[in-house]
């Protein structure tokens, strides 16, 4: 273009940059190319293992495994079992199903992407009976139900029944409740007594 379509401007020369379609499909294609490699799922693979597998009700199991593929801080674990949630189960309480952020956790140690958990069947809510107990290993926190796509390492534990004698309570469980009630009566009779003095 030449100054003379463009009254004014005598000498210059006005470069017209007509911005395309081209320019923003590579800008797009680059940014698609950028997210996949950022987005593209990568599947952890992972490993379980217990010790002992055979086991009495109230003995202390070692929980261990790896995860490889990703790195991470923790693993999730739940157990699925005898009378128990068929969501699975926290390892701790055995009455909260696994989901929903309420996981037993082992902390993944990044040099080697290993971790070991210690689960102490003596003092875990709920009521364990004897049979087999499936433990659960997942890099997400997703119950056994709606894990679909992540990988699940699984293995399996048989307990036997207690080997030392159940603790009997020396009390009925209703006299704890009753003495419970008792104070509290008590407590509001001394409190009215002293409004009364006043």
């Amino acid at each position: 273009m030449s100054g003379s379509d463009h009254p004014g401007m005598t000498g210059l020369y006005v470069i017209k940059v007509q911005t395309t379609g081209m320019r923003w499909a590579c800008l797009l294609i680059i940014t698609a190319a950028l997210l996949g490699v950022v987005v593209t799922p990568v599947s952890a693979s992972l490993t379980i293992s217990a010790s002992p597998q055979l086991a009495h009700i109230g003995d202390v199991v070692t929980i261990n495994g790896t995860v490889l593929g990703i790195t991470t801080i923790a693993v999730y674990l739940f157990v699925t079992g005898p009378d128990l949630d068929t969501r699975g189960v926290t390892l701790e309480n055995l009455n909260i199903p696994a989901g929903r952020g309420l996981f037993t956790t082992a902390p993944v140690r990044l040099s080697d992407g290993s971790w070991t958990y210690t689960w102490d069947t003596s003092v875990i809510l709920g009521e364990m009976t004897p049979g087999k107990y499936t433990v659960y290993v997942v890099s997400s926190p997703v119950d056994r139900l709606r894990n679909v796509n992540e990988e699940i390492a699984t293995v399996d534990v048989e307990f036997l029944a207690s080997e030392k004698p159940v603790a009997e309570t020396p009390l009925e469980p209703a006299i704890p409740v009753i003495a419970v009630g008792v104070v509290a009566v008590l407590g509001l009779l001394v409190t009215r007594q002293r409004e009364k003095r006043r």
